[in-house]
C-alpha cells in the first residue's frame, strides 16, 4: 500500500424508520457532499484501488455515492468497521494487505479522526509547512464527508498529504 484515505460518511438522518443507529440513511445533503469530495480526490489522482467499507448503512450509501467517481475500485463491506476504534481500522487496512496501490476506508467517527490524528502526528517529523497546514485542519475538526489522505513510504510510515472538507469543495460539510 502506498496510500490510505480515511473518510467519513456523509451527513445521515437523525433517526432511522427502523434498525436504529445501524440503519440510519444518508442524507440527501451527505449524498451531495460525499459525490463532492469523491470529485475532487479523483482529479487529483487519489482514487482508490481497494474501499474498505463499515457496513452500516450510512457508510455502504456513503461508498455508492462516492464509488462513481472511482469506477476501476474494489469494495469490501466489513461489519468490524461499524464504529470501530482507531486501532481497530488500522487492523482491518493491516488485514487487507493490499499491495501497492492506493487503500480507503469508510466509516465513523470517533475512529477515523483518532486514527488520522495518530498517523499525522507519527509522520510530523517529515512535515514542512503544507503538512503543518493540512495538520491544523485535521486538529480542528473531521466533519461528514472529510477525507484525509496519506502517504505511506516504502517503510511502511505514514504522512498526511491532504485534508479534504466537503466545506471547500461547495458542499456544507458539518456534522
Amino acid at each position: 500500500m502506498d496510500r490510505l484515505i480515511l473518510m467519513r460518511h456523509g451527513k445521515a438522518e437523525r433517526h432511522a424508520a427502523q434498525g436504529g443507529d445501524f440503519e440510519r440513511a444518508l442524507a440527501e445533503r451527505g449524498r451531495q457532499d460525499v459525490a463532492l469530495i469523491a470529485s475532487a480526490l479523483a482529479a487529483e489522482g487519489l482514487s482508490p484501488d481497494l474501499v474498505l467499507v463499515s457496513a452500516a448503512r450510512r457508510t455502504r450509501e456513503t461508498w455508492e455515492a462516492a464509488a462513481v467517481a472511482f469506477p476501476g475500485a474494489t469494495a469490501q463491506v466489513l461489519r468490524n468497521l461499524y464504529h470501530a476504534e482507531a486501532q481497530e481500522v488500522l487492523a482491518a487496512v493491516r488485514e487487507a494487505d493490499a499491495p501497492a496501490g492506493t487503500v480507503m476506508v469508510v466509516g465513523h467517527n470517533p475512529g477515523l479522526h483518532d486514527l488520522s490524528l495518530r498517523l499525522a502526528q507519527g509522520g510530523l517529523a517529515q512535515g514542512g509547512p503544507a503538512e503543518a497546514g493540512e495538520m491544523a485542519k485535521l486538529r480542528s475538526r473531521f466533519p461528514t464527508a472529510t477525507a484525509a489522505v496519506f502517504d505511506i513510504d516504502a517503510s511502511g510510515a505514514p504522512r498526511l498529504a491532504r485534508v479534504f472538507y466537503a466545506s471547500e469543495h461547495g458542499g456544507h460539510g458539518g456534522e
